[in-house]
């Protein structure tokens, strides 16, 4: 997996203070994306190690909520995306995950390849940036047709 950051400290993508990973990689290319430097496949860097090592220290801060996967599109790198979040959430269990994604959730769960992430997944902020949809007023998403959708065990309780 390749990433372009990781912000320590961010309160703009998902509730309380978190940590958000972005992801390199979106085959969406919505018109007016805030983040078309994350496209590119082979942008940003490899997640190795050190990244890895970086990313959990932050997580481990007792002020910090959890992480949100954004990017790019996490979802186009779903198994190491998953694992991650496994992973995460087999050592964390107190932190919640955020996923932002162009997919929509009906996609998710029609894909075997995207469905593991709902397995580790507490929130999932889904649907491609529609730029005529573009509404400032909406908390944790830019466009009025993405929603911000709670899962337990991997089932949606809530749509917003």
């Amino acid at each position: 997996m390749r990433i372009f950051d990781i912000t320590s400290c961010d309160v703009n993508n998902g509730e309380g203070l978190r940590v958000t990973l972005w992801v390199a990689g979106c085959s969406h290319h919505c018109k007016g994306c805030q983040n078309p430097q994350t496209w590119d496949f082979q942008g940003g860097r490899r997640f190795d190690q050190s990244a890895h090592d970086y990313l959990f220290s932050e997580l481990s801060k007792p002020y910090i909520q959890g992480i949100t996967f954004s990017g790019g599109d996490p979802l186009c790198s779903p198994d190491d995306v998953a694992a991650l979040a496994k992973e995460i959430k087999e050592s964390m269990p107190g932190k919640d995950i955020w996923v932002y994604t162009g997919f929509t959730i009906e996609q998710i769960e029609a894909d075997p390849k995207l469905r593991p992430i709902l397995n580790y997944a507490d929130v999932i902020v889904d649907g491609e940036y529609v730029e005529a949809l573009r509404d400032v007023t909406l908390a944790f998403r830019g466009s009025r047709n993405q929603r911000v959708i709670r899962l337990k065990d991997g089932k949606i309780i809530k749509k917003e």
